[in-house]
């Protein structure tokens, strides 16, 4: 029935400045910005943003996929987010991270060698 991760969506109290820090983090535009939702696609997958929601860091809890959660876990730092739950080795060689954004949503990444791209379908 799930066919696997297509949106993570984040409510915002700010679009536009919620949509620029993303798209500083992201390093690209996005592909529909209007009033009512902002969307990003992101390998295949769809960061959404939300306007005047209520940030925070229960509820769904998406990772993103990173090549390396050293390097993304600084970066994410480095551009105003907070730390929430510092690169955590899990096994197999899975590392998974969690920061707040700066609108109070969770923002989860993961490293993850057995991911295979070429199963999204």
């Amino acid at each position: 029935m799930l066919l696997g991760l297509r949106t993570a969506i984040y409510p915002v109290p700010d679009l536009a400045r919620a949509r620029d820090w993303y798209q500083q983090l992201l390093g690209i535009a996005p592909y529909f910005d209007k009033p009512f939702y902002v969307g990003f696609a992101v390998g295949g997958f769809e960061l959404g943003l939300l306007p005047d929601g209520v940030p925070g860091s229960q509820g769904p809890q998406p990772l993103w996929g990173v090549a390396n959660a050293d390097s993304a876990w600084q970066r994410l730092l480095a551009l105003g987010a907070t730390a929430l739950e510092p690169v955590n080795d899990v096994g197999e060689g899975i590392r998974v991270a969690a920061v707040l954004d700066p609108f109070g949503n969770r923002l989860g990444i993961v490293e993850n060698p057995h991911f295979d791209a070429a199963n999204v379908g």
